[in-house]
């Protein structure tokens, strides 16, 4: 008689008398559960056949493409589901069918008795695996499902509204009571949650000639997520109007605002931006996740040589520090999280920004509005009589912002700012080019970084490859090329490369996230002999060596090399 899966795993022959011999032998020096053990040596379906087996409770398997019916899902809480891996599937008569992944937890079986009882319902158990349960448990969020309820639902008040925009000839008041209403209501929430959940940065909702396309942007990608009815769209729209505190009846013009949520127990801050085209009004919004806080700078990929001359320069009294890079490279957040580094009880830190994404608490943050004449430069002019010891400009976009920051740094005071060019050299032709005087720009500045966002890979499914043939060529010719220092580093172990299949965890995508690759270029004597001899295109080269400079496609590399990006990306971003 079978008392052990690996018993039984033996009697239906999955595994031969000298594996199990083995494994039993492993098992017994792991400390591990039996079934947690077995998980992480054989396949899963191998390891539930055998659990099915042993406790005689039957095994379903579900196709890809199932469905469980909303009133089916709703007899068990979505929290209860998660905690205890039990869900609903199918209701035969007065008997709920409920997939378990753990049978045996009496936990569990207590809970589903409880919940049915106030029911007067009955349960049949099955025995579902652990990656078919996650499958199943998405369908509490599945956008198909629930929008497909709302929108039948909206059908009575899309004729109402019809039949108010021919009965009326201003229709701002009559939109904003529609967009109160409850299927509305219920697509916007289903869209925001789907979003949140599957870490999405912005939501894209956009008017096309006969829908509406919805996309949401996952690790710097969008991707298409839903289409609705063309006929919500202006529902929609006047619905996040409403609580973006937006103006419902100006159409023809950009608008942008914001407003706070809770998802998941989880505070969400949603900034809103929206834009008249020819199909209609479309929307942005970008999610920033409150409860996350600000993420350290080695958190976002500030690590190794480079990073240590950045705390350096940190920790100068005065002086000036820019990021570079192109929209949506992070630098913003970089910004941010050197902020926190600054953020001490005795210093008096000062922010503009347009517009003000993140909140941090003992920060002074303002927001730009170039409409009433409130630009970065006059904003500038005013944050010097408040005695500030750290200002952080969110750009310097014209030549007055660049000499009241110069201005700034030269008389006592951090400078923290954001400019646009595509390399950390290429800053110094640009504050010129603003009509900075060379000669001042030494003293002012004391550090330049450039960065690139780049995907990460999934660190639960990544595996190391080999670099063979021109993959292995463009690794040797770039590592020929990094500082002495960094060559000795990388010679001492095999050279190998990560890739990711995908998986569960990451959506079969490969990777999950983001993180940094940069450059940094330091304020030396030497760089200033350059600049002040205003020979940056002769001389650059020979001081960015003297420096131990590496650049960006360097560091991407050593990352790679290190199994946290694909080199893929770092070759593509990079030059």
């Amino acid at each position: 008689m079978a008392s052990t899966l690996l018993d039984i795993l033996l009697i239906t022959r999955r595994i031969s008398e000298s594996e199990a011999s083995k494994l039993k032998e492993e098992f017994l020096k792991s400390g591990k559960q039996e079934e947690d053990f077995l998980l992480g040596k054989l396949s899963e379906d191998a390891v539930f056949d055998a659990k099915s087996r042993f406790y005689g409770v039957p095994l379903k398997n579900f196709s890809e493409d199932v469905s469980i019916d909303q009133s089916v899902l709703n007899n068990i809480p979505e929290e209860v589901s998660r905690n205890y891996k039990f869900i609903p599937f199918a209701m035969e008569g007065s008997t709920l069918h409920v997939a378990m992944v753990n049978p045996q937890d009496i936990r569990a079986s207590d809970a589903i008795k409880f919940i049915l009882t106030s029911k007067n319902l009955s349960a049949k158990i099955f025995l579902v695996t652990n990656s078919q349960f996650e499958k199943l448990f998405k369908q509490y969020s599945a956008l198909g499902t629930k929008v497909k309820e709302a929108l039948e639902e909206v059908d009575e008040v899309e004729k109402q509204r019809r039949e108010l925009q021919k009965a009326l000839a201003g229709e701002s008041e009559e939109l904003a009571k529609l967009a109160e209403e409850a299927p509305v209501n219920k697509i916007i929430s289903v869209i925001f949650k789907h979003a949140y959940e599957g870490k999405a940065s912005d939501i894209h909702i956009e008017p096309l000639e006969k829908e509406t396309r919805v996309r949401f942007r996952i690790d710097g990608v969008l991707h298409a997520s839903l289409k609705l009815p063309k006929e919500i769209h202006d529902s929609i729209v006047s619905k996040i109007k409403i609580l973006s505190n937006l103006k419902i009846d100006e159409t023809r013009v950009p608008q942008d605002g914001r407003f706070r949520t809770r998802i998941n127990n989880s505070q969400i801050d949603f900034r809103v931006s929206t834009f008249p085209t020819v199909d209609g009004e479309k929307v942005v919004l970008r999610l920033l996740d409150l409860t996350t806080g600000l993420k350290s700078l080695d958190e976002l990929g500030f690590i190794g040589y480079s990073a240590q001359v950045i705390d350096r320069a940190l920790k100068k009294p005065f002086g000036m520090i820019l990021t570079t890079g192109p929209t949506g490279s992070g630098k913003s957040t970089t910004l941010q999280s050197m902020l926190g580094v600054l953020n001490e009880e005795g210093v008096n830190i000062v922010s503009l920004e347009d517009p003000v994404e993140y909140y941090v608490s003992g920060v002074n943050q303002s927001q730009v509005k170039p409409e009433i004449d409130y630009t970065f430069a006059s904003g500038l002019r005013s944050i010097l009589r408040q005695d500030p010891n750290v200002i952080m400009v969110g750009e310097i976009r014209d030549s007055e912002t660049a000499a009241l920051a110069v201005h700034a740094a030269l008389t006592g005071h951090i400078v923290l700012s954001t400019i646009h060019t595509n390399d950390a050299i290429g800053v110094l032709s640009r504050l010129i080019d603003m009509k900075v005087e060379p000669f001042l720009i030494p003293s002012a500045l004391n550090l330049i970084i450039a960065q690139r966002l780049v995907k990460k890979l999934c660190s639960f499914c990544k595996k190391p490859v080999k670099p063979e043939g021109r993959v292995r060529e463009i690794l040797d010719e770039n590592i020929s090329k990094m500082p002495e220092f960094l060559q000795a580093e990388l010679q001492k172990q095999e050279l190998q490369i990560y890739q990711a299949p995908g998986c569960q965890k990451c959506a079969n995508k490969g990777t999950l996230g983001r993180m940094v690759i940069f450059e940094v270029l330091e304020m030396t004597p030497e760089l200033k002999s350059i600049i002040i001899n205003q020979q940056v295109s002769e001389m650059i080269g020979g001081e960015m060596k003297r420096q131990n400079m590496i650049t960006m496609r360097q560091d991407g590399i050593v990352k790679a090399l290190k199994g946290y990006i694909p080199l893929e990306d770092v070759l593509q971003s990079t030059i």
